[in-house]
């Protein structure tokens, strides 16, 4: 099983994790990485790998910059100033990572990712998720390093990713909302349940980001597992501490002992076919209006749901009534399964694991004689289909006073042809 282990000494910053990922590649992958990302058309954004030394530790150290100014030091890692180009809220940042020309699987885990942060936020000040207004993580610095990180593990292809314990650092921090102590409050709440420790380096090690992408990728914490090892790096921060070299440790390698059978068997032998693990939560509901459950389901996608669905079922004493599903990854399902209870009459929570089957994804956008338009590309276990998007499908037809059935007739004119 190839696994990566990612050493937490001095914390983690998100471009501090970039770099310890990106140095895993060979050189062909670091340069199509660094041209992918740079033409991802985030406004002003540029991202370069530096070589740097910290403690006699050559690593590299991953420059985003905007507009030409990179993150502004603070204390161990970087806060945000980039005022002008922040994108505060939730719903903006959704937008940003849905436009932009990546494959499903990176697009999920960064909304993912900030869902995780957006909870944090919103349990810190007491709103809801979608009135939360993000500050340093919500420049567009910080939204290259969630994405380019989420890009990184996608290359790696891992298929078990195992975390030390976390320095976060002490004493307090300087940030938007004040001066707050270390870790700060939104960090602490996402690094519930994780191993944490503190020591005698005043500033903060563990960044809301950093804590946010291993928490989200990290499926077990503690020591480094049995393994070889094939490739090490590191992801340096700018600054030096006489104590330790300022770096996150990023290991690579093959973990034979807890390889599972029925994922190596399905890669061997359709190659490209993915498996993972998700959990199911379910409630029965007879007494509220389809208005109200149709208000509980978006607001359920809202939380981080992976789907949402019903189905009619009978209760006791023959009452029709719904199953509400919500499909889940395992980190979230304490969290979504108080959002059921929050936003549901039930007064309970069934749960059930699954293994998913699933197939490799990714977006591309396309000329045609009609406009731009995005099609979907899946690959896996055998099978490999495109599909256009509904929404570049339905604005076409409306500019164009068409019908979906006229548009897919054009588009499938129009590939003849380029077959021809």
């Amino acid at each position: 099983m190839k696994t990566l282990y990612i050493q937490c000494s001095m914390g983690a910053a998100g471009d501090m994790l970039m770099g310890a990922l990106y140095d895993l590649l060979d050189e062909n992958q670091k340069k199509e990485f660094l041209r992918k990302i740079n033409s991802l058309g985030l406004p002003g954004v540029s991202v370069e790998a530096e070589a740097s030394v910290r403690g006699g530790i050559t690593g590299t150290h991953m420059r985003v910059t905007v507009d030409g100014e990179e993150e502004v030091e603070g204390h161990g890692h970087h806060h945000h100033h980039h005022h002008s180009h922040e994108h505060n809220s939730l719903g903006d940042i959704r937008s940003i990572i849905r436009s932009l020309n990546l494959s499903y699987q990176v697009k999920d885990n960064a909304l993912a990712i900030y869902n995780l942060i957006a909870r944090a936020e919103s349990k810190v000040h007491g709103e809801p998720m979608e009135h939360i207004h993000f500050h340093e993580v919500g420049s567009l610095d910080a939204v290259t390093d969630v994405v380019g990180n989420c890009m990184l593990m996608e290359i790696l292809g891992v298929e078990r990713v195992a975390v030390s314990e976390i320095h976060v650092g002490s004493g307090t921090v300087k940030c938007a909302h004040g001066i707050l102590p270390v870790p700060a409050p939104a960090t602490a709440l996402i690094l519930e349940g994780l191993p944490i420790y503190s020591g005698d380096i005043q500033t903060e090690l563990c960044t809301p980001t950093g804590a946010a992408l291993l928490k989200h990728f990290g499926q077990s914490f503690g020591p480094m597992p049995a393994m070889t090892i094939v490739k090490t790096g590191y992801g340096m921060g700018n600054k030096d501490f006489p104590q330790a070299a300022n770096c996150v440790r990023a290991v690579l390698g093959e973990d034979r002992e807890t390889a599972d059978p029925v994922q190596n068997h399905g890669r061997d032998t359709f190659g490209s076919g993915l498996t993972d693990q998700v959990y199911e939560l379910c409630c029965n509901i007879d007494d509220m209006t389809g208005e109200e459950i149709g208000f509980a389901m978006e607001q359920i996608l809202t939380a981080g749901a992976l789907d949402v669905w019903t189905e009619a079922i009978t209760m006791k004493k023959s009452r029709p009534a719904v199953k509400l599903c919500v499909l889940v990854r395992g980190k979230d399902r304490q969290w979504m399964a108080e959002t059921i209870l929050k936003y549901t009459t039930t007064i309970g929570v069934r749960e059930q694991q699954w293994q998913r089957y699933i197939m490799r994804r990714c977006e591309q956008k396309q000329e045609t004689p009609i406009g731009d338009i995005n099609v979907k590309f899946v690959s896996g276990w055998g099978t490999t289909r495109a599909k256009y998007e509904y929404e570049d499908l339905a604005r076409i037809a409306r500019e164009k006073g068409m019908s979906l059935a006229e548009v897919k007739t054009v588009l499938g004119q129009a590939r003849l042809r380029g077959q021809d």
